[in-house]
């Protein structure tokens, strides 16, 4: 599983330098200062856990576990939900995808707490 979230991980930060440097250059003037601000809190909260995959495959090599396996795939699935709905939201308007944005969030938290806990009985 190490290598799949590192994969995973690379990946995604590719993907969010990516889509900032779309955001900063293409989208600029083209949507509302608004729209442009939601669409650069996905690829802050998309780079922050394509690092916190890093980690989470740096820690399979020391604690691994079905806890540490759930915070990756937490991640990921946080990362499509949260950051993808605003990536739509901030292009397509459609409002209603701001309500689906919390399922993401909630996510990444169990995410997190599943690392903490996969430290906290590693053995």
């Amino acid at each position: 599983m190490d290598r799949v979230f590192f994969l995973l991980g690379s990946l995604s930060g590719f993907i969010a330098v990516a889509l900032g440097a779309f955001g900063a250059h293409g989208l600029k003037g083209r949507i509302g200062p608004e729209l442009l601000a939601i669409f650069e809190i996905g690829v802050r909260y998309q780079m922050y856990h394509a690092l916190a995959l890093l980690a989470v495959a740096w820690a399979h090599t020391r604690w691994p576990g079905t806890a540490l396996t759930a915070g990756g795939w937490l991640f990921v699935a946080g990362t499509v939900i949260f950051s993808g709905s605003l990536y739509l939201l901030s292009l397509t308007g459609i409002c209603w995808l701001g309500a689906i944005t919390p399922l993401g969030g909630v996510a990444f938290m169990a995410g997190w707490l599943c690392l903490a806990w996969a430290a906290w009985v590693g053995r």
